[in-house]
């Protein structure tokens, strides 16, 4: 019977045949989807695999190098030793999701349905890949403002969709923001608004939800990170919240992907988000505490930039300092790729020859836009501080040492 059956899927089906005799089957190791074509070159495996091997100073990519708060390390301790260790609701665990949407709703001033208007997903990364596969088709046009987190554009490609790119100037305020709601309105646009860095907006700057603009609430994702808010990127925490017609296709997507997330972690962030609560907008809550410590770092190494001869652009939030590079005079090697942008090349030299790693700004970019942007690389400073000791003695050194010739 087994031999009557092995010749049965030799004859009907050609690709077993070749297999079961050992035959090479090039083609169809090669094949990909066309959903991946092109799309295979990422920035974050290439420099983190130079950072790795040349041991560096990492202010490139962008995670904290200390501890999140102790009240949510235990509340991670306390809900493995309580054996929340099984799957929990799919789409959030309940804790966590009724705890964001009684949070962010006092925030919007709004009642947020936890179990409708919420979604709970592996990060905030999986919270835009959701978005892009729940609510974009083929040939469907996306606006996205440069510089952008790189992985939106791939995202875009990736579910059919026609990235078409704005550049952001320098400034970006309120009344920006207002114009871009009323052309979302006028055309009936989504809006998918990515707030990983919502507690970190620097005085005297504050951050508006682009949701709780008039007509928005019914157009708009809003997406957050507890990896982001409590310094716990590794926990892989993040959500969506929106109109309910708009979360139950990103509900679609989660449940057929990734389908649930870390119980243990969920009900950490939970009681993370209770705690905030009850010190929202007093200097015991750790979001504000965060941001005040996050803000000295920021102004201690764009001292240190300028004092090397570099030009930092003062950031009103976020992670992330750029500089300009334009009058460091650097002798760079011939790039052996094409049409490698200047910022790479830099990059490359300055993590090889000097020990520090950054992050190319022209990453953020589109093709079209990259020759603009070449002059210019990102430092994380949401590191310890003997990590930036570590970095400026490495540019203060470079710095003499450039002086001397």
């Amino acid at each position: 019977m087994l031999r009557g059956l092995a010749q049965l899927i030799r004859r009907n089906n050609p690709l077993i045949n070749n297999v079961l005799n050992n035959q090479k089957v090039t083609m169809s190791l090669q094949k990909h989807s066309r959903r991946i074509e092109g799309l295979d070159k990422n920035v974050w495996v290439e420099f983190t695999q130079l950072a790795a091997e040349y041991s560096v100073v990492n202010l490139g990519q962008g995670f904290p190098d200390f501890s999140p708060p102790n009240f949510v390390k235990e509340a991670y301790t306390r809900a493995i030793n309580g054996d929340l260790n099984q799957y929990t609701r799919a789409f959030g665990h309940p804790p966590l999701v009724k705890m964001l949407a009684k949070f962010f709703g006092k925030l919007m001033n709004r009642d947020i349905g936890p179990f409708s208007e919420m979604l709970v997903t592996a990060g905030a990364y999986e919270a835009l890949f959701c978005f892009f596969q729940a609510l974009i088709d083929d040939g469907d046009e996306v606006i996205i403002i440069e510089p952008y987190f790189d992985c939106y554009e791939p995202m875009v490609r990736m579910a059919g969709g026609k990235p078409v790119f704005i550049s952001l100037r320098p400034v970006f305020n309120r009344e920006e923001l207002q114009v871009i709601a009323d052309l979302c309105i006028e055309h009936n646009v989504l809006c998918i608004s990515d707030e990983v860095y919502e507690w970190l907006v620097y005085d005297p700057n504050e951050h508006v939800r682009i949701a709780s603009l008039p007509g928005m609430w019914e157009r708009t994702v809003t997406v957050g990170s507890a990896g982001k808010s409590f310094s716990a990127t590794g926990w892989k925490i993040g959500w969506a919240f929106g109109h309910k017609c708009i979360i139950k296709h990103l509900q679609t997507v989660h449940q057929n992907s990734v389908y649930h997330c870390s119980t243990g972690a969920q009900q950490a962030v939970a009681e993370g988000f209770e705690r905030e609560f009850e010190h929202l907008g007093t200097p015991e809550s750790y979001f504000i505490c965060l941001r005040k410590e996050l803000q000295v770092k920021r102004d201690r190494l764009a001292a240190c930039l300028a004092s090397v001869g570099l030009k930092p652009i003062i950031p009103e939030g976020g992670y992330f300092l750029v500089a300009d590079i334009s009058e460091v005079d650097v002798d760079l090697p011939e790039s052996t790729e094409t049409k490698e942008p200047y910022d790479y090349r830099f990059v490359k030299w300055l993590m090889i020859n000097k020990g520090l790693a950054t992050i190319p700004v022209s990453a953020f970019y589109s093709s079209d836009s990259k020759n603009n942007t070449k002059n210019f690389v990102r430092f994380c400073f949401v590191k310890e501080n003997t990590t930036l000791s570590k970095a400026e003695e490495i540019l203060q050194e470079w710095s003499r040492t450039r002086k001397v010739q």
